[in-house]
C-alpha cells in the first residue's frame, strides 16, 4: 500500500509539471509521434552499420567506451573509424530517448485516453530495456544470440510506435469502428506472428553470416555453427507463407469491400514485402554486401511498421457526428 501511495502521490506531481508546458495540438502530437517511429527503426538501422563495418567492439565496454572514459580515446588496439560508429550509434540512443520522453510529455499534457498513454509509457521503458540489452551484447563480446534479441527487440519498439501514432490519431469521444469481419483482422494477426517467424530466421541467418560485428583474431566473435545455406532456405520460406498470407488477406480483404485507406496499406505492405524478398535475393547472389545488409535491416523495418499500420487500422476509433434535427415547419 505504501508503495502504492507514494506512486500516486508522484504521479500526481508530475501531472502538476507536465500542466505548466503548453498545450500540444493533434498535429504536433502526431509531428511526434512519426519521430519516435523514425528513430526507433533508425536506431536498428545504424546497429546494422555498426555491424557491417566490424564496429560492435569499438566501444569494448558498457556503459562506458572505454574504461575510465564515456567517449573515445585514442588507442592503438581499437581504429578510430570502429570506435566512431560504434559511439555514434550510442549518441543516437539519446535521440531515441528524447522522442519517447516529448510523445510521453505530449500526450499527458493533452490528457489523452489511458490507451494511448500505455503506449507512449511503452517508448521510455523499452528504450530503457534496449540499452540493457545493448550493454549485455557488448560485454558478452557480440555472442551471436544476444545481437539476435537487440534486433528482434527493435522490431518490437516499431511495431508498438506504429500502433501509437494510430492510437493518436484517433479521437478520444469516438467509438469503436471495426472495418474488416474477424476471421480478416485473424488473418492479419497470423501474418504478423508469420512475419515474427522470418525475422528470428533473418537474425540466426546473420548470426551464421559473414558480418560478425567485430573482426579482432585475439578475441573472435562466437557466431551460430549452423549451415548458412539451410538458415536462408528457412528464411525464404518462411517469407513466401508470409507473403502468401498477406495475398490471401489482400483478396478477402477487397472482396469484403475496405475503405481507402486500408486498402492503401495492405498494397503498400505487399509492395515493401516484394522489395524485400527482391533484396535478400541480390544478397544472397552476391555474397552479403555490407550495403545490403543495412538497407535489408531497414526494409524488415518498414515490413514491421506496414504490417502495424494494417493491423490497427482494421479496429479503429471514430467520432459519430450527430445529425442536427431539420426544423419542422410551424
Amino acid at each position: 500500500m505504501t508503495v502504492l501511495y507514494h506512486r500516486d502521490v508522484l504521479y500526481r506531481a508530475f501531472l502538476r509539471l507536465v500542466d505548466k508546458l503548453p498545450l500540444p495540438s493533434l498535429r504536433v502530437q502526431r509531428i511526434i509521434a512519426i519521430a519516435v517511429i523514425l528513430s526507433q527503426a533508425g536506431i536498428a538501422v545504424t546497429g546494422a552499420v555498426v555491424r557491417v563495418t566490424a564496429s560492435g567492439l569499438g566501444c569494448p565496454t558498457w556503459p562506458q567506451c572505454f574504461p575510465g572514459s564515456f567517449t573515445p580515446i585514442g588507442v592503438s588496439e581499437v581504429p578510430v573509424l570502429h570506435q566512431t560508429v560504434e559511439f555514434g550509434n550510442r549518441l543516437l540512443t539519446f535521440v531515441v530517448s528524447l522522442c519517447a520522453a516529448l510523445i510521453v510529455l505530449a500526450v499527458t499534457r493533452a490528457r489523452r485516453r489511458n490507451d494511448v498513454l500505455l503506449y507512449a509509457w511503452l517508448m521510455p521503458g523499452g528504450t530503457l530495456l534496449q540499452g540493457i540489452i545493448g550493454g549485455i551484447t557488448v560485454r558478452t563480446g557480440l555472442l551471436w544470440w544476444t545481437v539476435a534479441v537487440h534486433l528482434l527487440a527493435s522490431m518490437l519498439m516499431v511495431w508498438l510506435a506504429v500502433v501509437l501514432y494510430a492510437k493518436i490519431n484517433e479521437p478520444d469521444d469516438g467509438i469503436e469502428v471495426v472495418r474488416a469481419p474477424a476471421p480478416l483482422r485473424w488473418l492479419t494477426g497470423l501474418s504478423a506472428v508469420a512475419l515474427s517467424g522470418v525475422l528470428i530466421a533473418g537474425t540466426l541467418v546473420t548470426a551464421a553470416g559473414p558480418h560478425a560485428g567485430d573482426k579482432s583474431i585475439e578475441r573472435p566473435v562466437a557466431r551460430l555453427e549452423v549451415e548458412i545455406v539451410t538458415l536462408v532456405h528457412l528464411h525464404s520460406q518462411l517469407l513466401v507463407g508470409y507473403l502468401a498470407l498477406l495475398v490471401g488477406l489482400a483478396f478477402g480483404l477487397f472482396a469484403v469491400g475496405i475503405t481507402p485507406p486500408v486498402r492503401k496499406r495492405i498494397l503498400v505492405l505487399l509492395a515493401i514485402v516484394c522489395s524485400q524478398a527482391l533484396v535478400g535475393v541480390v544478397q544472397y547472389f552476391t555474397d552479403v554486401p555490407a550495403a545490403l545488409v543495412v538497407i535489408h535491416v531497414g526494409g524488415a523495418a518498414a515490413c514491421v511498421a506496414a504490417t502495424a499500420a494494417l493491423w490497427a487500422s482494421l479496429r479503429t476509433r471514430e467520432k459519430i457526428e450527430t445529425p442536427t434535427p431539420t426544423p419542422q415547419p410551424a
